[in-house]
């Protein structure tokens, strides 16, 4: 089959080529480059272009007649999309319309899309399911649910079917460690690489559930070929919940530090975002869930091996007010 993965030269786009790659399909990869790096394209046909540029889009779709996308690329900064709002909207929104209108012209079998759990927002009582209301409280989320709506429409309005999963949190070998808006686990990395204290927003006691990547790729690559995967919606990741207090203790030891952590104004954000795994479990089977322990473990060698990141500001903020100092001097 012939796939197309956008965001490819990143970190879970990367990961989700070379699994499509090990089932014998021909792949190509479009990224900008804007967060990941060619060398992440390994065997495959390499296309470098945004997907917001529709001409391009719509000349590759023309050139390639893809069986299958695979939507990975996107802006994933949750709490810096309430200060990008043009930006978030232009790529994570935009751009999947690019891809979504390409897909339809030219007879694409199935649309792959990662959302996120971003979409339901802060929640009293998680674990949230794929029955739970989706009430999103930031631009990201939001435009995530948008992508989502319109995958539905166009599936009622044109037959294109789509599967759409809503990871959370992932982490692993060859995660971007320079972003210092998102990925908190390659962000405490690098920060202890640097020989600083690991920065937290607020006491700590937020909980989250971290993804390795190897739990979650394998099951992107392969939904093309579970029939019941089709026009359903699954949510993705780790079971178990952890405190970023708690986070860091367990980076620290994986690293081979003593926990050093700095507390900063907290900001906005859900103050516990973890999700069910049932409905995967149900369509996909039981799968073995790597330990945080083991994941970090793994993905502190490979950090280690790399070495410490000069972080990348982001210099096109559109809205000042109520941004986090940290981001603003940083």
């Amino acid at each position: 089959m012939k796939v197309l993965v956008t965001g490819g030269a990143g970190f879970i786009g990367a990961h989700v080529a070379l699994h499509l790659l090990e089932a014998g399909h021909d792949v190509v990869v479009l990224d900008d480059l804007s967060g990941g790096v060619e060398a992440n394209v390994k065997g495959a046909t390499f296309v470098r272009a945004s997907v917001t540029d529709a001409a391009a889009i719509d000349a590759l779709f023309a050139r390639r007649s893809f069986d299958y996308v695979f939507h990975l690329a996107a802006y994933a900064a949750e709490g810096l999309s309430h200060f990008i709002k043009r930006f978030n909207y232009t790529n994570n929104v935009i751009g999947s319309v690019n891809l979504i209108n390409a897909s339809v012209n030219t007879g694409v079998k199935g649309f792959i899309f990662t959302s996120s759990i971003a979409v339901y927002g802060a929640n009293p009582s998680p674990p949230m399911s794929e029955e739970t209301p989706a009430h999103p409280d930031d631009s990201y989320g939001i435009a995530k649910l948008a992508v989502e709506q319109e995958l539905k429409a166009s599936r009622a309005m044109f037959g294109l079917d789509y599967v759409i999963f809503r990871p959370h949190n992932v982490y692993g070998p060859r995660q971007n460690v320079a972003d210092r808006y998102r990925n908190v686990i390659g962000i405490f990395m690098n920060q202890i690489l640097q020989g600083r204290s690991m920065t937290i927003f607020g006491d700590g006691s937020q909980t989250r559930a971290f993804s390795y990547i190897d739990d979650v790729a394998p099951v992107i690559a392969g939904c093309i070929d579970v029939p019941e995967a089709w026009n359903q919606v699954f949510n993705i990741g780790a079971d178990q919940p952890y405190s970023l207090a708690e986070l860091a203790r367990e980076v620290a030891r994986a690293m081979g530090v003593e926990p050093a952590v700095q507390h900063l104004p907290a900001r906005l954000e859900a103050a516990h975002a973890h999700s069910s795994h049932r409905k995967i479990r149900e369509v996909f089977g039981d799968r073995p869930e790597t330990r945080l322990q083991d994941g970090l473990r793994e993905m502190a060698s490979w950090a280690r091996r790399q070495g410490p990141r000069e972080t990348q500001r982001f210099d096109a903020i559109e809205i000042d007010k109520n941004l986090p100092a940290v981001w603003r001097d940083a």
